[in-house]
């Protein structure tokens, strides 16, 4: 059997043209993770923040993210939409509240119909089949993920909130305008206030990315993803969880626990893991005094 697959392959490689043999090679082979790949993200919802203490008893803040039914809706190819990513779809929803073009879009995908849709750039080696679930161990603790999200909305807001700006004089005869702007223009020339001036109005809900965070434990059970630091958005708001851009190669995660799972964690292995893995922060003592 494997010298009839051995014979397939070559007899495909040699009918097709040079730029397509890789192609079918690499198809035929299992994916190795390497510095120039690029994972796909996952889509989570935040749960909130707790904290956490490592083995010196120094506590940690952390912000909890949750995948619900995370799969993968579409592949995006070169060939026919130019450029190589996934559609990722996060939380059931009833059909009853989808348009019927959607619809038909998760039917060909043969998925339930998802509440949240994002894309995610991967590449060619990255690809995975549609359908495939991501869970939380599609990262693992001690490596740092970037995390985007519209941020919290303030509403109409002033100068001094919106932007820091000081205010007038407390005293020195300032009435009713201690939280004033102040000057927005010049004289008759330009006669005119300027595009971009920092002003009051419209304060927050807008998209934000919070870079290299990192993973300090993750549970398989609940699917949860504990992050170091904070995530911009509400509570239950969906975020997008991906590999840091700016930490590329080695220095994405701790050597112990490279590579990473690529294209992503394999559900025998996931089933094999505790249930929690918790990141390893090391060092020495920082209670003990320094001579």
């Amino acid at each position: 059997m494997a010298s009839l697959l051995s014979s397939v392959r070559a007899g495909l490689r040699s009918g097709l043209p040079a730029e397509c043999r890789s192609f079918v090679t690499s198809a035929t082979q299992p994916a190795t993770w390497t510095h120039k790949s690029l994972r796909t993200g996952v889509i989570a919802r935040k749960k909130g923040m707790t904290a956490m203490w490592d083995e010196w008893g120094v506590r940690i803040p952390v912000t909890v993210l949750q995948l619900e039914q995370c799969q993968v809706v579409q592949v995006m190819n070169e060939e026919t939409h130019g450029y190589t990513a996934l559609q990722i779809g996060s939380s059931d929803r009833t059909p009853k509240n989808v348009t019927k073009p959607m619809l038909g879009h998760f039917e060909k995908a043969g998925v339930e119909p998802k509440r949240k849709i994002f894309e995610f750039p991967v590449t060619v080696d990255a690809v995975l089949p549609v359908g495939t679930e991501l869970v939380a161990s599609h990262f693992v603790p001690g490596q740092f993920v970037d995390c985007s999200a519209p941020t919290m909305g303030k509403g109409f807001q002033g100068a001094m909130k919106r932007h820091g700006f000081g205010g007038q004089p407390a005293t020195h005869g300032t009435s009713l305008t201690h939280r004033s702007l102040g000057s927005t223009g010049q004289r008759k020339d330009p006669g005119k206030v300027f595009k971009g001036k920092k002003m009051a109005g419209r304060m927050g809900g807008e998209q934000a990315t919070v870079q290299s965070l990192k993973v300090m434990k993750i549970d398989n059970d609940l699917n949860l993803i504990y992050v170091k630091g904070c995530v911009p958005g509400v509570d239950d708001q969906y975020v997008k969880v991906k590999d840091a851009v700016k930490k590329r190669g080695d220095k994405i995660a701790p050597a112990d626990v490279l590579p990473l799972p690529f294209p992503t964690v394999a559900p025998e292995a996931v089933r094999a893991m505790p249930r929690e893995l918790v990141a390893k922060t090391g060092g020495s003592d920082p209670y003990v005094m320094k001579e």
